[in-house]
């Protein structure tokens, strides 16, 4: 299903005239620096296609012929088409060597049969005929003597490639260049040193049903963390997963055309600066509909970072999401149409995936909404309303490092987040767990708790006690309310000792979330000597009684919590923090005051 949606998402951008999206034979990819030529082939300029992406200098895209696949020590007769590193194009060894001088001599040699071929299938073609007569006169001091060429140089393996003076269309994109590749492209077999003398195999393709040529290695589709020759679809030859005797990708059978649909589209996806992709753990993930939708326009704002330099979250997309209902417009067109969601995640030589999902556009909103509202909890003014994907993951990882993410914790909780269905239980534990390590509890943590906890209730639990946004006076599970009494008593502390370095929640939280009756009673007793050094009496006697309120609550300390009322023990505690540096309104105050 994976392979047949993406294949059907190329068609969509190719029936859309999508931006920039390769037809079959080529692909998209970034090209440093472009050697400009004029008609006679004559060296014009070295063209920088690099521009700013914060501080990084990123080479511009192009559509160029397929990049052919290359290993093995014959891998230097294998040469991409009017565009290739500087090894190819200009004979320009990686270093100073003897070897490596004689394999750019030799790769050149390889780029230059490739265009003298090109050539003579079409001699009268002005472009081509450039190229050919710069490359063969083997002179190219002149590039190198270019300002921009040490720039070039620090680029390993820098990619170039042929234009004419004045004109902004690479040489590989005119039309006899584009017929000539589409043409090859139909007969030529898979891109590997080693396939000489393999005969073309038909069958059926398991992605559109057609009867056409088999490809026998799929293209690559690299990402982050991964080879650069990582595929989804590969089978190493020779290994023993070879079924009726069937070869690598034929285990598989899938034929050219789709194979270069499926592997298009989701390189086009994974592209940088692809506005339909956010890393979610260590897995890439993409995200596309069916048909063209504003939710792709969307959907990264609901999940994804904010851009460098960018210090918070643009939440106008989710207060669009909840005020829907309120203005009669919904934001999303076309509820019916299907969306995907895939995480891939680099695993040796392949590529994993992580996770998949597919749906309908409103079922996604529905749930996206869910879960924010789920996460919902009382929070500072400095706190963002809406929380990132990655902020509530980045919370449970170890010293707060991205690095340390668990994969398959994130994987999992993003699948529960568009399905709408129960979070993982590592995801509760893992935020209990890195509480009790580091003592800190925080916003991005306590609404992953208290999400979890209204999601335990409403598919398993649906006898208990909700837990609350905020402070819940009428809410009596001990874990919450043993937890509303450690913030109290750590509050009694810090205003009898103005400044202290460490409080009781350094030293006893752990202990007093897990086992409360072997910490509760001395943190009582402990209690008394803060509250008779309060200089404030008022204050002294509204600890007390709040603390009398909650234990009347309590009723007896228990041995143990369980997992889930350790979960409720830190929404307790943060629940009651919040409420004490809360700005009270004087009106209800006064009321409150009369009423009692």
């Amino acid at each position: 299903m994976i392979l047949q949606a993406l294949t059907g998402y190329y068609r969509r951008l190719a029936n859309e005239g999508g931006a920039g999206i390769a037809s079959e034979g080529f692909q998209k990819k970034g090209i440093p620096f472009l050697i400009v030529l004029n008609k006679r082939g004559e060296f014009v300029g070295l063209q920088d296609t690099r521009t700013p992406l914060g501080k990084k200098l990123v080479a511009r895209e192009f559509i160029v012929p397929k990049e052919h696949e290359r290993s093995g020590k014959n891998a230097w007769q294998i040469a991409n088409l009017l565009w290739d590193h500087f090894g190819y194009v200009l004979a320009y060894p990686k270093a100073d060597s003897e070897a490596n001088i004689e394999m750019a001599a030799k790769q050149h040699s390889s780029f230059l049969a490739n265009v003298k071929k090109l050539l003579g299938k079409y001699p009268e073609d002005e472009e081509i005929e450039a190229v050919h007569r710069f490359l063969s006169d083997g002179n190219f001091d002149a590039v190198f003597s270019h300002p921009s060429w040490q720039e070039c140089q620090k680029i390993p393996g820098c990619n170039l490639s042929f234009c004419l003076d004045g004109e902004t269309r690479l040489i590989c994109n005119n039309e006899n260049v584009r017929s000539y590749v589409v043409g090859e492209s139909a007969v030529e077999s898979d891109d590997e040193a080693d396939n000489e003398g393999l005969q073309e195999i038909e069958g059926i393709c398991l992605i559109t049903g057609e009867h056409a040529p088999i490809a026998r290695l799929h293209p690559r589709t690299p990402i982050p963390g991964s080879k650069s020759n990582a595929k989804i679809v590969s089978f190493q030859k020779g290994m023993g997963f070879d079924s009726y005797g069937r070869q690598q990708s034929y285990n598989a059978p899938t034929s050219k055309s789709a194979a270069f649909a499926y592997t298009t589209a989701l390189n086009t996806l994974l592209a940088k600066g692809s506005r339909q992709r956010i890393q979610v753990g260590d897995a890439s993930t993409v995200f596309w509909a069916e048909k063209e939708n504003k939710i792709e326009e969307l959907f990264a704002d609901f999940f994804g970072e904010p851009p460098k330099g960018q210090s918070e979250q643009d939440n106008q997309a989710i207060k669009a999401l909840f005020k829907s209902p309120e203005t009669g417009a919904p934001p999303l067109i076309d509820y019916d149409t299907k969306f995907y969601v895939l995480g891939l995640s680099p695993n040796a030589a392949r590529i994993a995936i992580r996770f998949w999902y597919q749906g309908s556009v409103g079922e996604v909103a529905e749930h996206i909404k869910l879960h924010f509202e789920d996460c919902s909890i009382v929070r500072s003014p400095k706190d963002p309303e809406f929380l990132s994907l990655f902020r509530l993951l980045v919370s449970m990882a170890v010293q707060g490092n991205s690095d340390n993410i668990q994969p398959k914790l994130a994987g999992d909780f993003m699948k529960a987040i568009l399905s709408g269905t129960p979070y993982p239980k590592t995801l509760l534990s893992s935020a209990v767990r890195r509480i009790r390590a580091e003592r800190e509890i925080t916003y991005p943590r306590t609404s992953l708790i208290k999400a979890v906890l209204v999601r335990e209730k409403r598919f398993f639990n649906k006898t208990d006690k909700e837990v609350s946004m905020a402070l819940d006076k009428s809410n009596t599970n001990r874990g919450y309310l043993l937890g509303r009494l450690f913030s109290v008593l750590e509050r009694t502390q810090e205003s009898a000792s103005p400044g202290i370095n460490a409080t009781i929640r350094d030293r006893f939280y752990g202990s007093a979330s897990s086992t409360p009756v072997a910490v509760f009673p001395h943190l009582l007793k402990l209690k008394n000597h803060h509250i008779s050094k309060l200089e404030n009496k008022g204050m002294a006697v509204n600890l007390e009684k709040l603390m009398g309120e909650i234990i009347d609550g309590v009723q007896d300390f228990p041995s143990h919590l369980d997992l889930a009322d350790q979960g409720r023990f830190a929404v307790g505690y943060y629940h009651q923090r919040q409420d004490f540096f809360t700005k009270k309104d004087k009106t209800n105050t006064k009321e409150d005051n009369n009423n009692e």
